[in-house]
């Protein structure tokens, strides 16, 4: 521990005065204070003796519980009574953290813009931000023994919006932090956090998603292991499985002698509170009713609310059922009451009228848009239908004479700018890859049956049409749903021929002798060609957060979408994978 903090210091560029914030700090704290709103807000009375997902936590004397209800921060003693709010405001603040000494509390807030860890003292006063961080919001925060030193879960998204935490370590003076537990990699969409030092601060206990594969998948089988609970060792840097079975196990909260650890696991479909015995191994049930976990979910936030020891290493404090509950190994649980009977502050939403059905309206999102090779005409899909307009600007007019029932998707220009190739799907016939000349009028169709079809392209001589194949199902219909692959099909109609079984995104560069493909491989969406026999395979590009590569009309360049950002490079003429991102 000692030579990692050491080292540490190094890396987190501590301000010159540990308490100090420097005067654009405290502009934008200012500017960012989400307890001044612009706007009028409304003052609500609440009196209640039980709340929902309490975060519970013990000072080290054992005389005081803090804890969070509906977004601000409380304290009572620990034999219980009517609660003192200690942090309040339209901010929602949560996870109170006793430090080490007792005399302050760390907490995660948002009233600078998104969740950050911030601390104050015990009774609520000198409140100040301890990380800065604007896109990668930090939650969970967990006190090294010696109060100096700060670790706490920071949440990294993809582009599925879903992701994973990493175990971050801050200076209570601030700086940029260091990373202890890092993600697998940038796709990575399974839950890590719940970060909790050992009493000896050698180690940082944190909860892990360990099913298969690297993608999160809703209503996985909680009686099988899907977290499990890891020690990170802070001297040497290595992980071990600290508790693992049947039933998971979350919320990782050690006993102050060091001796065991207490957790949450499912029995049966219900969430109960167990407690490990770190030398012998031994597990023993603590309580068995508490509120559900969120295993087959997602715990941003944490998987179940935080819990605590008592001083002796007796007792574990928790919340349960609306309560905060007392209950130790060899005891019955006995409640804790709290009153809180004060306000909050709300804002009143807009509530502005709405027709519900106009007969006309004005549509304001193009998709689709496909602009013609002389870069003078673009292409569009707008509530289903195809409209065509100059790129300079103008009224856009419809495309196509297809009936109200249908929709049109996926246009793309032939390369000599005459015609355009689209789906058009119907709930009744399904799809169809279809083409129209570019003035528009009667459409012909290519394909000779119906299917799930997508992402059509013209060859560049235009004889061929080359697209993808699907599989229905979900909320589409599962017929026709027979050998998905890329087929190809002659621009004037006829039989489909299957080019690849696997891939998508077709399209030609200046020839029409290769076919390029996307394709996932592993962790990363690669870029391929092959012959129009879906043979002699090269890969050409590669990256775990590209999703999109478009090659252009002379074959010379890929054009891709890189996490946000659109990037060009060069295409080599080999099967030479140069990478992209």
């Amino acid at each position: 521990m000692r030579h990692l903090l050491l080292s540490a210091v190094s890396l987190l560029a501590l301000p010159a005065a540990a308490f100090a914030q420097d005067a654009e700090t405290e502009e934008k704290s200012e500017k960012w204070d989400v307890n001044n709103p612009p706007m009028p807000t409304r003052e609500v009375a609440i009196d209640v003796t039980e709340g929902t997902w309490m975060n519970v936590d013990v000072s080290p004397d054992g005389r005081t519980i803090a804890f969070d209800l509906l977004g601000d921060i409380y304290t009572m003693p620990i034999g219980g009574g009517a609660a003192t709010r200690i942090a309040e405001g339209l901010a929602f603040e949560m996870q109170p953290q006793f430090s080490p000494d007792g005399e302050m509390i760390a907490f995660t807030s948002d009233r600078a813009g998104g969740d950050n860890i911030w601390v104050m003292k015990a009774d609520g006063s000198d409140k100040r931000q301890v990380t800065d961080e604007s896109f990668r919001l930090l939650n969970e925060p967990t006190w090294a023994p010696g109060g100096k030193y700060i670790a706490a879960r920071k949440h990294f998204t993809t582009g599925r919006s879903l992701g994973t935490g990493e175990i971050w370590l801050y200076h209570l003076g601030g700086g940029n932090g260091v990373s202890l537990v890092k993600k697998p990699n940038d796709t990575h969409q399974k839950e890590l956090g719940e970060p909790a030092f050992s009493s000896d601060g050698e180690t940082i206990y944190y909860t892990k998603n360990v099913s298969p594969g690297g993608t999160f998948q809703y209503a996985q089988d909680s009686n099988r292991s899907i977290f499990e609970i890891e020690a990170y060792d802070l001297e040497s840097g290595d992980t071990h499985t600290a508790v693992s079975g049947a039933g998971g196990a979350v919320r990782p909260t050690p006993s102050p002698d060091g001796k065991k650890i207490a957790f949450v696991r499912r029995d049966r479909g219900k969430s109960a509170l167990y407690v490990k015995d770190l030398t012998s191994g031994e597990i023993s049930e603590v309580y068995k009713n508490l509120d559900q976990d969120m295993q087959e979910t997602w715990g941003v936030h944490g998987l179940y609310p935080t819990m605590d020891w008592m001083p002796d290493s007796k007792e574990i404090v928790f919340w349960a059922g609306g309560k905060i509950m007392r209950a130790g190994m060899d005891s019955e649980a006995t409640e804790i009451p709290f009153s809180v009977n004060d306000t909050r502050d709300v804002i009143d939403p807009p509530r502005p009228t709405v027709e519900v059905a106009p007969d006309r309206f004005t549509t304001a999102m193009p998709r689709y848009a496909a602009v013609s090779p002389d870069g003078r005409t673009v292409v569009f899909q707008s509530l289903g239908k195809l409209y065509s307009m100059p790129t300079s600007g103008g009224t856009p007019r419809r495309l196509t004479r297809s009936g109200e029932g249908s929709r049109e998707i996926f246009p793309s220009w032939s390369r000599d700018g005459s015609r355009i190739v689209y789906v058009e799907w119907t709930d009744a016939e399904l799809g169809q890859v279809k083409t129209v000349s570019k003035t528009g009028g009667g459409a012909r169709t290519v394909t000779n049956r119906p299917g799930h079809y997508a992402n059509p392209v013209f060859s560049p001589d235009g004889s061929t049409i080359v697209f993808e194949r699907g599989s229905g199902g979900y909320l589409l219909s599962d017929l026709w749903s027979d050998h998905s692959g890329i087929y190809a099909v002659p621009a004037r109609g006829g039989a489909q021929r299957l080019v690849s079984e696997s891939g998508f995104h077709p399209q030609y560069g200046a020839e029409g002798d290769r076919l390029f493909l996307t394709r996932r491989k592993g962790d990363k969406f690669a870029l391929v060609s092959t012959d129009m026999n879906g043979e002699a395979e090269r890969e050409h590009a590669s990256a775990e957060m590209v999703t999109t590569y478009v090659v252009s009309p002379t074959g010379d360049h890929i054009a891709f979408r890189d996490n946000y950002g659109a990037y060009v490079m060069p295409l080599l003429p080999g099967p030479q994978d140069v990478g992209a991102g």
